[in-house]
């Protein structure tokens, strides 16, 4: 039996890179689909497209996670599609990095609404459905840099921080309700948004990871699983660290 066979998973942010990884991965493990994005494109409709040749439900949802009427209105729908949810993955974030004197206050609350509310939102959206069930997943997308912080990245770091004291809250409220959160803290990760980054820099980040090598989505997506599965039954308020042994 698949390890997710009969489940439904809410991911924000999910039509590209760790999001979408993730995604797929669920799918593969017999997991229903319900994702979303600020937007229904062409990347939303791909990786629909993608989901579906798994042969399980699959549906993305266009949603500014960060607002939270939208957010309660987009999980009325869900639940109505799909029924049920099993797993809530916080993924939804972005960067407008910059040192802190430069900073402006609309770079601040755009990260810290998109990357730390919007997790805010869909758990607080989600409790509910997942109290009525008596059990649930919650995973946070965190970061290393939430972990120790880093240079020009405040408002990232700060939401990033965020995520971890969010899901160890919460592991605390609703672990006697048989719901389970935990954060995941990726390190140096090969996406869109790291490509960003020179070629030079992007070097430089390997030499300080022990495995000489960036991470990839599926890494990311694979210790999401285990967090999603029964695999993990016995583990909450935890942060997992997918760095190549970078913050050892």
């Amino acid at each position: 039996m698949k390890l997710l066979e009969g489940k439904v998973a809410v991911i924000t942010g999910a039509a590209r890179g760790i999001g979408k990884a993730v995604a797929v991965r669920f799918a593969k493990e017999g997991c229903a689909i319900a994702f979303t994005d600020l937007a229904i494109d062409e990347n939303v409709q791909a990786t629909e497209a993608e989901i579906a040749t798994f042969g399980v439900k699959v549906k993305g949802y266009a949603s500014n996670a960060a607002d939270f009427e939208e957010t309660h209105a987009v999980v009325d729908e869900i639940v109505k599609d799909f029924e049920r949810v099993d797993i809530l993955v916080n993924n939804a974030g972005i960067t407008r990095d910059g040192l802190m004197m430069r900073m402006s206050e609309q770079q601040w609350d755009l990260v810290v609404n998109i990357n730390l509310k919007s997790a805010f939102n869909f758990i607080h959206a989600l409790t509910p459905v997942m109290m009525k069930r008596k059990t649930g997943s919650i995973i946070n997308m965190s970061s290393v840099v939430g972990v120790h912080g880093n240079a020009g990245q405040a408002n990232y770091s700060a939401s990033k921080a965020g995520m971890i004291g969010l899901a160890k809250s919460i592991a605390r409220e609703l672990g006697s309700r048989g719901i389970r959160a935990n954060a995941i803290a990726p390190g140096f990760i090969a996406t869109e948004m790291t490509h960003q980054l020179s070629e030079e820099v992007r070097a430089e980040w390997a030499k300080q990871i022990p495995l000489r090598r960036a991470g990839t989505p599926d890494d990311v997506a694979d210790a999401a699983l285990f967090l999603a599965s029964d695999l993990s039954s016995y583990i909450t308020g935890q942060v997992i660290q997918i760095d190549g042994g970078m913050n050892t």
